[in-house]
């Protein structure tokens, strides 16, 4: 059984999570700029909340392919208000700091944050995982390669799955060595890889379980369904409850999702499929 600590509160990862994500960026892919105001922040989060949540995921730097690089001031400027507004509001939230910058999650910590999800698993910033250990939170890692400006021309692998599967055992024993106790791996649907590649991974998204320890997809109304459908992001909301079951199935313990309710009926219909 995959258990987590946060705050003090277990919560059992052998049934499976839903995330929200609540981006605080003005060019995210699909919800960019959409929050207009603290009344839109609190009632985007308390709907996720109300239709069954149990993390909600902010960010303040847009991790696309060839995003736009902003400073770590910038960023911190964008979440740590926002984090603060919603510590306030709501007791007892899971929240998780989007973010590959050791001096942002060390902020966002100290400001009520309590789960750290980085894109990069400490690779692009050196102090990460001495920050997150000091800190003793969950810590999501994801597989990437380079940075969201420049992984879009790294996606040559020699097996794709044995070479995730290579540095997660690397970023994992890293991240133990240093004394982090929860960590949960996210394969990095998008980042570096193209759009047959994520069809291969998302197939055999089982075989990432060998580390023993929670999966985070991450697949909710990205490229990889709304190239294949020839629609845009807007319209991906089906593919994307389409390939959650697939994940559900490939083992997943965490969806992290922009439509909450949707996600929560997919994982209702797992759970009849799994007991018949």
């Amino acid at each position: 059984m995959h258990t987590i600590n946060c705050n003090g509160h277990l919560i059992d990862l052998s049934t499976p999570h839903v995330m929200g994500i609540v981006n605080v960026t003005p060019d995210s892919f699909y919800d960019g700029g959409k929050l207009k105001s603290d009344i839109d922040l609190l009632q985007q989060v308390n709907k996720m909340l109300a239709d069954g949540a149990t993390f909600i995921d902010i960010g303040g730097y847009s991790s696309r392919p060839d995003g736009m690089d902003i400073t770590v001031d910038e960023e911190l400027n964008r979440v740590i208000p926002m984090i603060d507004i919603l510590i306030k509001e709501f007791k007892d939230l899971n929240l998780s700091i989007d973010s590959f910058r050791s001096r942002v999650v060390d902020q966002a910590i100290q400001h009520g944050v309590n789960i750290v999800n980085d894109i990069s698993a400490g690779m692009i910033d050196e102090k990460m995982i001495e920050t997150v250990a000091q800190h003793r939170v969950p810590y999501i890692m994801m597989h990437m390669r380079g940075t969201p400006q420049t992984m879009r021309s790294l996606n040559k692998y020699n097996n794709l799955i044995k070479d995730i599967n290579f540095y997660f055992s690397e970023r994992i024993a890293t991240a133990r060595a240093a004394g982090i106790d929860d960590i949960i791996i996210d394969p990095g649907y998008g980042f570096a890889k193209t759009v047959n590649q994520n069809y291969h991974l998302l197939k055999n998204q089982g075989l990432v379980k060998l580390h023993n320890v929670p999966i985070l997809s991450g697949i909710s109304r990205k490229s990889m369904i709304y190239k294949t459908l020839d629609i845009k992001a807007t319209q991906a909301l089906n593919g994307t409850s389409a390939l959650h079951m697939i994940c559900l199935q490939q083992g997943a313990s965490i969806l992290r999702v922009h439509d909450v309710n949707e996600t929560m009926e997919v994982i209702k219909l797992y759970h009849m499929i799994e007991a018949n």
